[in-house]
């Protein structure tokens, strides 16, 4: 399963090895700097939306890698054994938002927004 964690003044999006495969990408990382906000996401997999390219993606089930749709780029990371979940927005990134499907979405939000700077 992904982790989502801040290490130094960095976000860090780590995959497992079959999640690297699925989504034809390595662990992604973003400075703190560019986070615009965080939320809880009841229903992960029904939060993805856009073409995908590249990456897994089974509607409602699994979607793992890069989706795009007009004017939006998104790195998704969700499973259906995990429903719940976090978005994080991004700001002068490679991406515009991540989606992480995880156990417990708002101690994910907590640990990240402890380290945000202000």
């Amino acid at each position: 399963m992904a982790d989502l964690v801040v290490e130094d003044a960095e976000l860090v999006l780590r995959l497992s090895a079959l999640e690297k495969v699925e989504a034809l990408h390595g662990e992604l990382r973003f400075p703190t700097a560019a986070v615009r906000g965080v939320e809880v996401l009841a229903d992960a997999p029904g939060a993805v939306h856009g073409w995908r390219s590249p990456g897994t993606g089974i509607p409602g089930v699994v979607a793992v890698g890069t989706f795009r749709r007009a004017g939006s780029k998104t790195f998704a990371v969700v499973h259906m054994s995990t429903r719940r979940g976090v978005r994080v927005r991004l700001e002068g990134a490679d991406y515009d938002e991540l989606i992480v499907g995880c156990a417990d979405p708002e101690a994910v939000i907590k640990d990240v927004t402890a380290v945000l700077p202000r």
